[in-house]
This record gives structure tokens, sequence and C-alpha cells, in this order.
């Protein structure tokens, strides 16, 4: 008698649980340049709990990044690095209106998708430098009123300007400047928008704020949990939380060009451009949320690592979409180049709409079957050359050779 087969994870509902500590990764308060939040507070602990003991956690002085390490000192062999970044977009405090207008910039935000949204403002004790104080209750303005706006906005045929943002605490009274200013904000306070994580109407769908890249991490620390319950015999991985990416990659470029590994995988989120509106007339090739993660080629990826993923991905019918890029990936795949050392690199991400917003949108399909298409990566690489596991020597004699193709 024929038994049934199992669905895969990825076509199934994320189990509960699963779900949940997702949301706390995303949840965690991390802006640029101030991300322990995630690492430190929530995946630091987390890594500490899981690893075997002969594992190790790395810490660094000048960012928060975090990074666990299957073979500490044990650099002769293969090591793979797959990097999630933890930092949010933020605003910041440009400076403060005597009528109590708190002005910032929007950083990598449109400004006209900001208006109206409540946001956590992080504000140092003026009397003990290096304590953080949140501040709710706020919202970001920029007109105020229909009736005090130009005809062009009013239509639709003049946007907001950058310089017109500005954070509402519903200050009033005598000496508004003085008042914030005694709460002790300043100029660089960072600002974050305040939308926790929800389930879409839509089967296995999620939205919310920060999707990017809470979801990189979370994929990062769901692999560790995986093979920290079946580890690898051959292959070293860093499991690694990064920071500054949003600002230019700076945090992984740091620990990769530390670390040096031999192959680095970013993991981040990408765009469904198939649901991209006003998209049409550039023929972006086609992407779409729920139909598996991403891989993306070009720029200064490795086709031979493309080639390995696609035949594990295969074997297995994990689901996933080929996504191209030009000079740049515009991830942390690019650590080993911007830090200059040789490492084979790509990325690979979720595609997901509505990206730098407040209402970020996934599907748990995607998530899912990138933690599936790397674990069968990763364990297909360590069974390489009869069980050796892949070798640096493999990457530099498999360039693909154009001049030996077969002519159809």
């Amino acid at each position: 008698m024929a038994t049934k087969k199992t669905k895969p994870a990825w076509e199934k509902t994320m189990p509960e649980k699963q779900f949940e500590w997702m949301k706390e990764i995303l949840a965690a308060p991390s802006p640029i340049g101030l991300e322990a939040a995630m690492s430190y507070g929530v995946i630091k602990p987390f890594f500490e709990e899981i690893k075997p003991d002969s594992w190790a956690v790395h810490q660094f002085k000048g960012n928060a990044g975090i990074v666990l390490d299957s073979h500490p000192g044990e650099d002769d062999r293969t090591s793979v690095m797959i990097i999630g970044h933890a930092d949010k977009i933020r605003l910041q405090v440009r400076s403060i209106g005597n009528d109590g207008k708190i002005w910032v910039n929007s950083d990598s935000f449109l400004p006209c998708t900001l208006i109206g949204h409540e946001v956590k403002l992080f504000s140092q004790n003026p009397k003990n430098p290096g304590n953080y104080r949140l501040i709710e209750g706020g919202t970001i303005e920029a007109l105020g009123a229909i009736h005090f706006s130009e005809p062009g906005q009013r239509t639709g045929d003049k946007g907001i300007k950058p310089t017109e943002l500005y954070l509402e605490l519903q200050i009033h009274g005598e000496k508004c400047k003085e008042q914030i200013e005694k709460l002790g904000i300043r100029a660089g306070d960072p600002i974050i928008l305040d939308r926790p994580i929800r389930k879409g109407f839509s089967k296995n769908t999620f939205y919310g704020a920060y999707l990017d890249n809470g979801l990189g991490c979370f994929m990062v620390a769901e692999l560790a949990r995986i093979f920290a319950k079946k580890p690898l015999k051959n292959i070293r991985v860093l499991y690694t939380i990064a920071t500054h990416e949003e600002i230019g990659r700076f945090g992984a470029t740091a620990i990769a060009g530390e670390m040096k590994p031999d192959i680095l995988i970013g993991a981040d989120v990408n765009h469904d451009y198939d649901a991209a509106p006003g998209l049409g007339a550039k023929k972006m090739n086609s992407l779409a949320m729920g139909k598996g993660f991403s891989i993306t080629g070009g720029s200064v990826t490795s086709e031979y690592l493309h080639s390995i993923i696609e035949k594990s991905c295969q074997a297995k019918d994990i689901p996933y979409q080929m996504d191209m890029s030009g000079r740049d990936t515009g991830t942390d795949a690019m650590a080993a180049a911007l830090a200059g050392f040789d490492s084979a690199v790509t990325s690979v991400g979720f595609p997901i709409r509505n990206m730098h917003t407040i209402s970020e949108t996934g599907h748990t399909k995607d998530i899912l079957a990138a933690i599936a298409g790397m674990e069968a990566t990763f364990r297909d690489m360590d069974k390489m050359n009869r069980n050796k596991g892949i070798t640096r020597d493999d990457f530099k004699n498999n360039h693909p050779r154009l001049d030996k193709v077969t002519t159809l």
C-alpha cells in the first residue's frame, strides 16, 4: 500500500513557535549603529543556548556584530560565512525648532511613506551619557493639514521634501524648544517605525516594519539551530549577524575582512518585481513573493557556487528563483570585494513587497525554502570529494569556460 507523501516544510504553514521566534528577532529595536538589541539581546543568547561546546561566538570592537563559529581556530578548513544584517533604516533628529517641531531626516525612506506613522525615539540621558531612554507617542508629519498645503500637493503633482519632515511630540505651552532639550533629545538621535509583525490576510503572508533585514538574521539563526543538532563533518560555518549594511555594508566588510571566509553568502530581502507598481516599462525579470527564495547572479557572484546551490535545490524540489544584478548586489554579498580578499560569493533572499516602508510584506514559503535550500547546499558541500568536503581548489578550478561550450 502506497504511503502518503509528506509535504515539505516550505509547502506547510510555518509552525506557530517558529513564527513567534521570527517575530522576536524582527521586533528587536536595532537602528543603524545601535544593533546590539538584536545581535546581543536576542541572537547571542540563542547561539549560546544551542551551540555545541566546541563552537564559539566571536564579538568585535567597532560594531555589535557576532559570529557563531562551528570550528574556531581551524583555518585550514574550507569555510562558508552566511550573513544577515541586524541594522534597520532609521530617521535621525536634525534639529529642534522653537515651536517644538523636531526636524528629522528621511534616511532611506521615501518621505511620502512616513506621514502620520507612529515612531519610537531613542535618546541618551543627558546626565548619564550611554544610558538610553525610549520616547513613544510621537508621529512623523510634514504639512500639518491639507489646508496648509500647496495646490500641487493637493492634486498629487508635488511631493513631500525630506526637509519638511518633523517628529510631532505634541509639545505646547511656553519655551517648547527648551522642553524638548530637557528631555535630552539632540541631533543624531535615532527614530524607528513602530509597527509589529502581523499575519496577513492571505495564507502564509505577514507584514510590518523591518523585514529588512531581520529575515536574513532569522535565516542565519535557524541554520545554526539545524546544524548544531546535526553538525557538518568537514565544512567550517560562520553564522554571522552583521551591522551597518544599510549605509554601505560596513559591518559585514569589517567582519568578513577579519575572518576571510572561502565562501560568503549574503542573506537579505529582495523585491517582488511582479507585483511592484510602475515597473512594467523597466521590463524587470520575473520575481514573485511566494514562489521560493531568490539567488542573485551577476556583479561579483560566483557561477560555480550558483551551480552547487541550484543542483542541491533541484535534487530536493526546493523552489528558487533567479535574479540578476549589474555592478553591485546591494547586499552583504559584496563584503569580500569591499574588504579586498578572495572569496566565492553570492546573495540569497526573500522577495518582499513595499521594501523600506512600514508595511513590508513577505511569505513564509520563501523563508522556509531559503533555509531548506541552504541546508541542502551545505550538506552537499560537506559530502563532496568522497565525503572529504568541498575544497578551495574546487572553486579555483571550476570557473565556467565559455570557450568549451556546446553549440546548439
